[in-house]
């Protein structure tokens, strides 16, 4: 009796360590921070008890070369690629010309494993058809295996009204479809994004209207969260899920943003993963860091030139450094960072070309090695003359990288 107990805990051990891994992202528009953490928002709330919630700012890093607008497609790009706006190159809503070379999440899963399942679910065509680039030779040629979205182009059947509530009848749908394509088809990765809170916060600002509809939101992520615990269940299936918003509101009235205020800045997010880092619990995390944790659950190998060009940081595993700081005086680089790990060595690579950003390679060279725990280095450039660095920093368990821009024309 012993020994067949024995044996079914063997077996269930084993059962849950290989358990299939899928992932769900959930974009909510226009909730900042204070907002969610005030309401009742119970689903958000359960989600975060078993892993963990924090705020986590949009919008890049303030007045630098990669401060970002605080703007809907423009954040989402950042969700996906991992990269601030200098680079995935959305800078409005228009979507004018992604820079595919900055591959998003869904691409990494697909030539890491084109097998894997992917879905969106989604009120805004745009999303499958600019930002990931469904079908174009330059955004990889990926399809999704499950689609539903376009709805705000159907007038028939969600015939719009001036009080938008047309919108959250798009949003329940999309919901609705969403939860039992999680049930039935369990996609490796899913992409649910819902716009009703924002359409308030745009007509009323703070107000029991844009309140009301974030405490809908939640009932929202309730079944999404009631489909993935079926999953994990029934299925034995190991689910990531993260939800996060795009993008604050203005302090003054709350019915607008874009700009670099707290409050527009003031974004957040809530995990499931009891897996999380020394880098979730700081306060520097960002959106930038969901796509880099998705891919690390997933176990998605991320190709090396890819890796060298993420800004963001995975928020579970182990990691080896964070916060990189690079200045330039004169002919000589400061270049600092925080370790987390006291052992190993960081890899210090320079380049002065941006020739990524064109689908080419970069001219990195390897200008010294030095131990991980020192935390800061210098380098001499004064054989290296140029108007623009990109500096990647190689830790044993992830990369850092920062640009100096010294010609503005560049």
């Amino acid at each position: 009796m012993i020994r067949f107990l024995l044996f079914l805990l063997f077996v269930s051990a084993g059962f849950t360590s290989n358990a299939q891994k899928k992932a769900l992202f959930v974009i909510v528009d226009g909730i900042p921070a204070d907002v969610v953490e005030k309401l009742n928002t119970p689903a958000i709330k359960e989600i975060g008890k078993k892993g963990g919630y924090k705020r986590a700012y949009v919008g890049g890093e303030k007045g630098t070369y990669n401060q970002t607008p605080t703007i809907s497609a423009v954040s989402y790009n950042s969700v996906l690629t991992g990269t601030w706006v200098n680079k995935h190159n959305v800078w409005g809503n228009d979507i004018k010309a992604p820079n595919y070379s900055y591959w998003n999440i869904f691409r990494m899963l697909k030539v890491a494993d084109p097998s894997k399942k992917i879905a969106i679910f989604s009120s805004w065509l745009d999303n499958r058809t600019k930002l990931i680039g469904e079908g174009l030779p330059q955004a990889g040629n990926i399809q999704f295996d499950f689609h539903y979205d376009g709805l705000e182009l159907d007038t028939i059947a969600f015939p719009h009204d001036k009080k938008s509530d047309f919108m959250h009848r798009i949003d329940e749908a999309v919901v609705e479809k969403a939860a039992a394509s999680i049930k039935n088809n369990s996609p490796d990765l899913s992409w649910v994004y819902l716009e009703y809170t924002d359409d308030m916060g745009h007509m009323f600002g703070d107000s029991k209207q844009f309140y009301t509809a974030v405490e809908m939101m939640d009932k929202q992520i309730g079944q999404l969260w009631e489909a993935i615990q079926f999953r994990q269940q029934n299925f034995g299936e190991d689910w990531l899920i993260v939800v996060t918003t795009d993008h604050g509101r203005d302090s003054a009235t709350g019915k607008n943003h874009g700009g670099q205020s707290n409050r527009e800045r003031s974004g957040w997010m809530v995990t499931n993963t009891k897996d999380l880092n020394t880098h979730f619990n700081e306060d520097s995390i960002s959106i930038v860091d969901i796509m880099p944790t998705i891919a690390r659950f997933l176990q998605i190998g991320i190709p090396r030139n890819q890796l060298m060009e993420l800004d963001g940081i995975p928020l579970t595993g182990k990691v080896s450094a964070l916060n990189p700081v690079a200045k330039i005086e004169g002919s000589r680089i400061h270049l600092k960072w925080k370790a987390v790990q006291k052992n190993g060595e960081a890899k210090i690579w320079l380049a002065t070309t941006n020739n990524f950003k064109m689908g080419e390679q970069d001219n990195y060279t390897l200008i010294k090695t030095v131990p991980l725990k020192d935390g800061k280095t210098e380098i001499d450039v004064s054989k290296i003359p140029s108007g623009f660095y990109k500096i990647v920093i190689e830790a044993p368990e992830n990369f850092l990288n920062r640009w100096l821009v010294i010609d503005k024309t560049q």
